[in-house]
C-alpha cells in the first residue's frame, strides 16, 4: 500500500516552483522530507540519538551532502566505480548548511544528530546546493527534536541589474553576484558569496531580497508541518546547573578576567593569565570535588570572561589588545621571499602571518571537476593550509579539514575575477597559515594579490581583505575591525569581507544573534570598507603593480593557434613529433581542439626553445601563396629535377621540375643547380595536370634574347599521331 503524500508547494513567482513532500521516503528517520524543483530532487533525513554520550559538553551534529552520479545517469570517474570521499564541492556545501543549522539547537542539547542531504535526481537548469538548507530545516521540523525555528537559504544572482532568486547555472555566468543566504523569518544568519566589484549598498541589496525569498520559504515550512501534525518535541537530558557555584565564580572571576583583558598584552600572555584566574578557582576543591564540579567550573569562568570582555568593549571601547574599535593591527609585507617558487610573498598582521606561492602550468594542470553536476575545469585555483604550530598546538594531521576547505574557497573567489580572461598559465595560489590570531583566510587573499603580482600575472586590481566582529548587548553595539581569534569566539558576527579599491569580490558572514538589523549591517559593511583600503595600501607599498615578466626560472608562456588540419601533423604518429620536439627544445607543449582549431600551449623555461617549436609550428604549418616568390634550397637531386626546401619553413619540400630551371633547354639538372645551391622561385599553386605543386626559377628570371617559345602544340599532335600507329601496330594480329 502506497502511503499517503503531504505536500507544500512554493511559487517563486516566475513560474517556477519548489516543493516539499514528505511520507513517501526514508520513514524510519526522526525526519525526512523531499524537496523537488525542476527535475532535480533531493531527499533530507535527520536522525538523533535519543541520550547523550556521557562526557560530552557540546552537540555532535554532522551536516553531510552527497551527489548521487546515478542522479545525473552518470558512472564515477576513475577506477572505483563507487562514490567515496566527499568532493570540495560538497564539502562547501555541508558548511553553508551546518552553519545556519548549529546555532539553532539548544546549546544543552547534546545527543549525536545528523543531517544527511543527498541528490537523488539532477537537473542542469537547478543549482541543488541553494536547495540543500530548505531540505535540512523542512526535515528537522517533521522530526521530534529541539530546534527553535525554521530557516533556509536561497541562491541570488544579479543579472543585467536585476536579481534572480536561485538562477541556473546558465544565468549564473553572465551575473557579477553571487550570494548564498540562510536566514530565519525574522532575522540573516548567514551570508557568503562573490561579486564583481560592486558597493556595500548593491550587496545589502541583494540580501534583502533574499531574505523575502526565505521567508515563503519558512512559511511553506510552517505549512507543510500542520497538514502533517506536529509532533511534540522530545524530551532530553538537561545539563546540571549549580547556581550558587555559577554566582561564586562570577564574583571571584570577573572583575580579574576585566583586569586582564584591558592589559593590552599578547594572545599568549592573555591565555597564561587567564587560566592561571581558573587554576585559583580550581584550588577551592580537593580532587574528589573537582572530579564533579570541573565541566563547570569550565563553563562559568568562560562565561564570566566572556561577559567581562565584551563589557570592556561596549562600555570603555577598549579591546583586548588595546586598539579601538576601528583600529587595524600592525602590518609588515614582503614579496620575492623563496627563491625557487614561480612567485611568493608574506603578510603578517598583528599575531596572523601567512605565506603564499603561485605556480604556473600549462592547461594539463588545471583543475579537473567531475561532479554529477558539473564537469569543468578551473585554470585558477587556491588551496589554504592551516597546520596546528600556527595557533601554538600539536595535534595529528588527519588530512584536509572542512574549515581548510572552506576559507581556501573563499580566498579563491575573492581573487579569481581579478585574473585576466587572457591569462595563459593555469594558476595555483597555496597559502601556508604560518601564525594565526584572527582571520587567516583574509591574511591568505592578501598573501595571494601580493604572490601572483610578484610571479609576473597581470592581476587587473590588487585584492586585500578585513574581518570584521560585533558586539551588542541589545540596546548598544559596537562593530570591531580586523579581530583577533577571541573576539570572534566572543562576539556576536564574524563578517569577512575582500574587495579591490572600488569594490567587494566576495564576503562570508555569520551572524550568532536574532533579528541583526540592516543598519547595523550597513554600518559593518562601511567600517569594513575603509579597513579594507587601508590593508590595501599596505600591499600596494609593498609592490605596487604585477611584475612585467615571470622570474628567469618561472616558465614562459606562448599560445598560439593552428589550423586543425595540422593538428595531426604536429603530433605525429603515436605523437613522435610532437614528443622529440619537446625533448630538443626542453619544453612542454598542450595542443587542444577548439571549433575545429588547434590552440597550442608552450611552456618553457628557455625562450630559444620555445622560439625553436614556434620555428617548428610555422614550418609545419606554411602554406605558400599562388603568384609569390620565395627563397628554396636544393637538398635532393633528381634525374627530371631537384628537391627544394623552402628556407623559411624547414621539411617542406617541392619538386622544381627539370623544364622549370632554367629558359634554355637543360639536359641535366648538375648544369643549372647543385646540392645546396640557395635561390628563388614563383609559386604557381597546384598544377591542374599533375595535381601536385608548381614551383619555378625560370619564372622569375628574363628570357634570353631571341628566345622563341616552341610550340607545344605540334608536338602534342606529332606525340599523338605516333601513339595512335603505335596503337594501331599493337591492335594487329601477330603473325609468326
Amino acid at each position: 500500500m502506497i502511503p499517503e503524500v503531504k505536500q507544500e508547494i512554493i511559487d517563486l513567482g516566475d513560474g517556477r516552483t519548489i516543493s516539499l513532500e514528505t511520507g513517501k521516503l526514508a520513514k524510519q528517520a526522526d525526519g525526512s522530507v523531499v524537496v523537488r524543483m525542476g527535475d532535480a530532487m533531493l531527499l533530507a533525513t535527520v536522525v538523533s540519538a535519543r541520550t547523550a554520550n556521557p562526557g560530552i559538553d557540546f552537540l555532535p551534529l554532522t551536516v553531510d551532502y552527497r551527489e548521487k552520479f546515478a542522479a545525473a545517469g552518470r558512472f564515477p570517474g576513475g577506477f572505483f566505480k563507487r562514490e567515496a570521499r566527499p568532493s570540495d564541492r560538497e564539502v562547501l556545501t555541508m558548511r553553508l548548511v551546518d552553519r545556519v543549522l548549529r546555532p539553532l539547537f539548544p546549546k544543552d542539547y547534546h545527543a549525536e544528530t545528523q543531517v544527511m542531504i543527498q541528490l537523488m535526481s539532477n537537473d542542469e537548469n537547478v543549482m541543488p546546493d541553494a536547495l540543500a538548507g530548505l531540505a535540512a530545516s523542512a526535515c528537522i521540523q517533521l522530526s521530534d527534536l529541539p530546534f527553535e525555528y525554521p530557516i533556509s537559504e536561497v541562491r541570488v544572482a544579479r543579472i543585467d541589474g536585476e536579481f534572480i532568486v536561485n538562477p541556473s547555472k546558465a544565468q549564473l555566468a553572465t551575473a557579477d553576484m553571487d550570494i548564498m543566504v540562510g536566514a530565519s523569518e525574522d532575522s540573516v544568519a548567514m551570508v557568503e558569496g562573490e561579486m564583481l566589484e560592486v558597493s556595500e549598498q548593491e550587496m545589502a541589496e541583494a540580501i534583502k531580497v533574499a531574505h523575502q525569498a526565505i521567508k515563503l520559504q519558512v512559511e511553506a515550512q510552517k505549512r507543510l508541518v500542520e497538514k502533517v501534525g506536529k509532533k511534540e518535541v522530545r524530551e532530553y537530558e538537561a545539563e546540571v546547573e549549580d547556581e550558587e557555584l555559577a554566582a561564586k565564580i562570577h564574583e571571584f572571576a570577573y572583575d580579574k578576567c576585566y583586569t586582564v583583558a584591558k592589559e593590552d598584552t599578547s594572545k599568549q600572555e592573555r591565555g597564561e593569565k587567564f587560566a592561571q584566574i581558573k587554576e585559583e578557582i580550581t584550588a577551592w576543591y580537593d580532587e574528589e570535588e573537582l572530579a564533579e564540579k570541573a565541566d563547570l567550573i569550565g563553563k562559568y569562568f568562560a562565561k564570566a570572561q566572556k561577559e567581562a570582555v565584551r563589557n570592556l568593549i561596549l562600555d570603555e571601547n577598549i579591546r583586548l589588545d588595546g586598539r579601538k574599535t576601528t583600529d587595524i593591527r600592525p602590518i609588515w609585507c614582503e614579496v620575492n621571499y623563496l627563491p625557487s617558487t614561480h612567485g611568493s610573498s608574506i603578510f603578517t598582521r598583528g599575531e596572523t602571518q601567512a605565506l603564499a606561492t603561485v605556480t604556473l602550468g600549462t592547461s594539463k594542470q588545471a583543475n579537473v571537476i567531475d561532479l554529477p553536476t558539473d564537469q569543468s575545469e578551473e585554470k585558477f585555483y587556491l588551496h589554504y593550509n592551516f597546520p596546528p604550530f600556527s595557533t601554538g598546538e600539536a595535534r595529528p594531521l588527519r588530512g584536509t579539514s572542512r574549515r581548510e576547505v572552506g576559507h581556501g574557497n573563499l580566498a579563491q573567489r575573492a581573487l579569481k575575477n581579478m585574473i585576466p580572461a587572457d591569462c595563459p598559465y593555469t594558476v595555483r595560489v597555496v597559502s601556508e597559515v604560518l601564525e594565526s590570531n584572527g582571520s587567516s583566510s583574509m591574511a591568505t587573499v592578501c598573501a595571494g594579490t601580493m604572490a601572483l603580482m610578484d610571479a609576473g600575472v597581470q592581476l587587473k586590481k590588487p585584492v586585500s581583505g578585513i574581518a570584521m566582529g560585533l558586539i551588542t548587548d541589545g540596546e548598544k553595539y559596537a562593530v570591531l575591525s580586523d579581530i583577533l581569534g577571541d573576539e570572534d569566539h566572543l562576539g556576536d558576527m564574524d563578517f569577512k569581507v575582500t574587495g579591490t579599491e572600488k569594490g567587494i569580490t566576495a564576503c562570508q558572514m555569520d551572524i550568532k544573534i536574532k533579528g541583526l538589523s540592516y543598519e547595523i549591517l550597513e554600518n559593518a559593511l562601511a567600517q569594513a570598507r575603509e579597513g579594507r583600503l587601508h590593508i590595501l595600501g599596505k600591499l600596494t607599498d609593498t609592490i605596487a603593480t604585477p611584475n612585467e615578466q615571470v622570474k628567469a626560472h618561472a616558465p614562459k608562456m606562448v599560445t598560439v593557434t593552428i589550423p586543425g588540419d595540422f593538428i595531426g601533423a604536429l603530433i605525429g604518429p603515436g605523437g613522435k613529433v610532437i614528443q622529440e620536439l619537446q625533448k630538443a627544445t626542453k619544453t612542454e607543449i598542450v595542443i587542444e581542439e577548439v571549433d575545429e582549431k588547434g590552440v597550442v600551449e608552450i611552456l618553457g623555461t628557455d625562450q630559444a626553445g620555445i622560439d625553436a617549436v614556434l620555428a617548428k609550428i610555422d614550418s609545419i604549418t606554411f602554406k605558400p601563396v599562388k603568384g609569390d616568390v620565395y627563397e628554396v634550397k636544393v637538398i635532393k637531386m633528381l634525374e627530371f629535377g631537384a628537391v627544394v626546401e623552402y628556407t623559411e619553413a624547414p621539411g617542406n619540400e617541392v619538386l622544381l621540375h627539370i623544364s622549370e630551371l632554367a629558359w634554355e633547354r637543360t639536359n641535366e639538372v648538375t648544369d643549372v643547380v647543385n646540392l645546396g645551391d640557395v635561390f628563388e622561385v614563383k609559386y604557381f599553386g597546384v598544377d591542374p595536370k599533375t595535381r601536385k605543386e608548381k614551383v619555378s626559377r625560370k619564372a622569375i628570371l628574363p628570357k634570353p634574347e631571341g628566345y622563341v617559345e616552341r610550340d607545344r602544340s605540334s608536338d602534342n599532335r606529332s606525340r599523338s599521331n605516333n601513339n595512335d600507329r603505335r596503337g594501331d601496330r599493337e591492335r594487329k594480329p601477330r603473325r609468326d
